[in-house]
Order: C-alpha cells, then sequence, then structure tokens
C-alpha cells in the first residue's frame, strides 16, 4: 500500500482522496521563481524611483523616506487628486487578505496604496536608483 501523503520531487502531495494538490511551500517557490523579483522596501533608499507596470497602468513610486512615496500614473492620474500624490504603500498581497508589509512590488502581486488603492495585477517592476535617475523626478528631501 502506497502512503496517501507521500509528496513527489516537485512538491505535490497526493490527498488521500486520491487526488493530487502541491503543497504550500511548492506553490510559494514557483511563483518566485516564475514572477521575478520581488522588490522590498528595505532594498530602497530615499531618492531611488520605483516603476511598477500592471495589468493597467504604469506606476511612478519616488522613495521619499519614512515609508512615503510620490506616487503618480495609474488611478493618481486619473481620479485627478494631484500627481505626485504624497502616500504610504501598505504592502502587496497575491489577491487574498494576507499582506507582505515589507513589499513595495513584485510580479504577480496588488500593490496596496495608504489610501486604500489596490493596483491591479503587478506585471513587472524595475527599481532606478537615486544616482542613476540623473535629477528626472520631485523635489527630495533626502
Amino acid at each position: 500500500m502506497s502512503d496517501s501523503r507521500s509528496v513527489d520531487a516537485s512538491g505535490v502531495r497526493k490527498r488521500e482522496t486520491g487526488g493530487w494538490a502541491r503543497t504550500l511551500g511548492a506553490i510559494i517557490e514557483r511563483t518566485q521563481s516564475d514572477a521575478g523579483p520581488i522588490v522590498r522596501k528595505c532594498e530602497l533608499s530615499c531618492g531611488d524611483r520605483v516603476i511598477v507596470r500592471t495589468r493597467n497602468s504604469v506606476y511612478s513610486l519616488y522613495v521619499l523616506g519614512d515609508d512615503t512615496y510620490a506616487v503618480s500614473g495609474g488611478w493618481f492620474e486619473r481620479d485627478g487628486c494631484g500627481s505626485p500624490a504624497l502616500v504610504t504603500v501598505n504592502g502587496c498581497t497575491y489577491g487574498g487578505s494576507v499582506i507582505r508589509h515589507d513589499v513595495v512590488g513584485g510580479p504577480g502581486m496588488f500593490l496596496e496604496f495608504g489610501n486604500n488603492v489596490l493596483t491591479t495585477r503587478i506585471q513587472d517592476v524595475r527599481i532606478v536608483r537615486r544616482d542613476e535617475a540623473s535629477g528626472s523626478g520631485p523635489s527630495l528631501p533626502c
């Protein structure tokens, strides 16, 4: 008799009911390797710019420090609330209620701003370091 809880090399576990299911560890590993790099808040310095391309929009986030960003593009342009808008970033989700507060963006994730604006699924994230930006963007206090 075979073990109904066996796991194969790709992290797929056989269910007791006879079907197969991926383990949580395998799902996370696959999502991170397929999607691309995740940008964490701790990797950013004052003056860096993060470009986030979602399914429907492009956002530009200038890091101001103290978890504050000058954000333009996407909802902030369409809503007419003034661009760039000064907001915080709550973090990112994979579409559920669990939020990663340490993350600014990653492919496959949804970015949530401090004003509760939630983006569509992120397609791509790029960091432009302050020394590479050559003075483009808002006047920065750092």
